[in-house]
């Protein structure tokens, strides 16, 4: 009965973090009536690049990435998704189709809202329209300073920026290391260069003695000289 309460959207204190803290006790249990809640493995697809969602997911547990395909075949990583935040959003309020993937990268658990739901109170509260405008202006905000960093910044200020990111986001485990394992290929597609310079990257910042690596494990030993790479000092 505890977990059910718990599920219950009313109750959830995952919609703190989202435009959902928005809406009324009576708005959210209409939600907790129709929403499913679902498992997914790490590696899974939660939705695909150019699909038709015909609702959004609120992440409750793990993180998931969100990219885009270009051009040439290579999958650009926009964002590292955790909990709290509302998957699909835009693209159901805009009713178009998705121009993003998700993917699993860990196991997670979402909750599955119609659009229904959304259009329905963003017609109806004036506060919730307001929360979700606010929330993609700071998803547009993301979005310029990461065009920014891949214009103006090298790749080893890029990859530093991203080992800092993970470790202040994600924390460290019991070790040390970042809490977050993310592939030599995922990393290369979050700061936009090839998995070898990535590669040779930590390679240096390992000789350097900034990081330690384990397998796809990392530890920030140094985060003063990362901290000086990135600023140019």
């Amino acid at each position: 009965m505890e977990d059910h309460q718990e599920g219950r959207c009313e109750n959830c204190i995952i919609r703190q973090l989202n435009s959902l803290k928005a809406l009324s006790k009576e708005e959210l249990k209409l939600i907790s009536d129709t929403k499913v809640t679902k498992s997914i493995k790490k590696g899974d697809v939660i939705f695909e690049e150019g699909e038709k969602l015909n609702g959004v997911f609120c992440v409750r547990n793990g993180v998931s990435k969100l990219s885009k395909m270009s051009d040439n075949g290579k999958d650009q990583i926009v964002k590292i998704a955790t909990k709290g935040e509302v998957l699909g959003q835009r693209s159901v309020i805009a009713e178009e189709k998705t121009n993003l993937s998700a993917v699993a990268l860990n196991d997670m658990e979402v909750c599955y809202i119609s659009k229904n739901h959304l259009t329905d109170n963003i017609s109806n509260n004036v506060a919730f329209t307001k929360a979700i405008l606010v929330q993609m202006a700071e998803d547009l905000k993301f979005a310029d300073d990461v065009i920014v960093n891949m214009a103006q910044k090298s790749v080893k200020q890029r990859i530093a920026e991203t080992l800092r990111y993970l470790e202040k986001n994600f924390k460290t485990d019991e070790e040390g290391y970042i809490a977050m394992t993310l592939s030599r290929e995922d990393i290369a597609n979050v700061v936009g260069a090839a998995k070898e310079a990535c590669i040779r990257t930590l390679t240096s910042f390992k000789k350097e003695g900034w990081i330690i690596t384990d397998g796809k494990r990392i530890k920030i030993e140094d985060d003063k000289a990362l901290y000086r790479l990135i600023e140019g000092f």
